[in-house]
């Protein structure tokens, strides 16, 4: 059966993206209530008029593509974005002199062991990250070599690259893991040599020193799949220790490991959120 829309009882805003337009036109006189009780802990009624609007975001044409606000942070020609450096557990990133040593061919990035980690330029509080990325197809090197890398939100909070295919690895060291803390929902990697990609919504902890005010929480979609539902982190990533929180600041870089394989990346993006008009109110 066809639902009727009635557009003049939507806000415009609404209105107008529902038929279709990129970019919606304000009109004046925004329906709404003012009776209305206030929002619990917010100083707006219930559909309120006055309320201001989200800003406008044009989304890509497949969920591969960076939206109008992203920041793109590599195009497949360059590492301008990038600095070399070296993510210290559970301390965060220090950046290296000199340019960073990763190949940059036919619109990847790829590893080159040995010549450390890739931070970004820009640093990051509340972030949504989407990586695209290739574990080789060699089965050089140990077993925990094969396939692993990572992305580290803020220098510190690890998503887990790993190639699992008939190398089996412990449950909070798969792809799609909170390394050492939580496994993923489900396994939704691909095989070697296939592209793949995280969609990682990240909140940032919200600390006074080494006291923590809010937890820093995860969503992640691996190939599509929901993997981490606004997991808990207990903390920076650590290896065989148990997490826990540091002073930090409150925006840093994006870390891509660099942990002995030739994993290759592409198609890098990310969106700074806006901070909830509540924090720690869900």
């Amino acid at each position: 059966m066809l639902k009727t829309i009635t557009v003049g009882l939507l806000p415009a805003a609404f209105a107008a993206t529902a038929f279709g337009q990129t970019a919606p036109p304000r009109a004046n006189g925004v329906p709404g209530y003012t009776d209305t009780p206030l929002v619990p802990g917010q100083q707006w009624h219930v559909h309120d008029p006055a309320r201001p609007h989200p800003p406008v975001v044009t989304p890509g044409v497949s969920i591969a593509s960076p939206p109008s606000d992203a920041i793109i942070l590599f195009d497949g020609k360059d590492l301008s974005h990038w600095l070399p450096a070296t993510q210290t557990m559970p301390t965060g990133v220090t950046i290296r002199p000199g340019p960073p040593a990763w190949k940059v061919e036919n619109g990847y990035m790829e590893i080159v062991p040995g010549t450390g980690d890739l931070a970004t330029k820009e640093k990051f509080g509340d972030v949504q990250v989407h990586v695209e990325f290739a574990l080789p197809t060699t089965t050089e090197g140990s077993r925990v070599d094969r396939g692993n890398s990572g992305v580290f939100l803020q220098g510190r909070y690890e998503v887990q690259i790993f190639d699992e295919w008939e190398n089996p690895i412990y449950a909070d060291g798969q792809i799609g893991a909170i390394y050492g803390q939580w496994p993923p929902l489900a396994f939704a990697g691909r095989k070697p040599g296939e592209w793949q990609a995280f969609d990682i919504f990240f909140e940032a902890p919200r600390m006074d020193g080494d006291k923590v005010l809010r937890p820093a929480y995860n969503t992640v979609l691996l190939n599509g799949v929901l993997v981490q539902n606004h997991t808990e982190l207990l903390g920076p990533t650590v290896y065989r220790a148990a997490a826990k929180y540091l002073a930090q600041p409150a925006e840093d870089a994006i870390v891509l490991q660099n942990h002995k394989s030739a994993v290759r990346f592409r198609n890098i993006w990310a969106r700074r959120l806006g901070a909830s008009e509540t924090p720690g109110k869900y």
